[in-house]
């Protein structure tokens, strides 16, 4: 999986950790154990009643451990999105 992010450096991405949360942020870094570093970061968090809120966090870091999954995010699609507009259940933690 390491080799697959160095693809991903410097570029928008969303991760989403195996508690159910999104984080959508700039790859800025990872090490061995896929701890990542994102700048620019927000959480965005889902509702059914009103919404996508996206929270601002800045510079965040997220353990290996937590990360479900990590993909790129095509910005010229993302910047067009109504997310106040969008209503969804928020996705609920990975049960083993």
């Amino acid at each position: 999986m390491a080799s697959g992010l160095e693809n991903y450096i410097n570029q928008t991405v969303s991760v989403i950790t195996a508690d159910g949360r999104n984080f959508i942020g700039t790859l800025k870094g990872f090490d061995q154990t896929i701890n990542i570093i994102l700048d620019e970061s927000h959480e965005r968090v889902f509702s059914s009643s009103t919404g996508v809120a996206q929270v601002v966090l800045g510079l965040h870091i997220i353990r290996g451990d937590n990360i479900a999954i990590v993909g790129q995010i095509d910005e010229s699609i993302d910047s067009r999105l109504d997310l106040g507009n969008i209503k969804a259940e928020p996705l609920g933690p990975i049960v083993h």
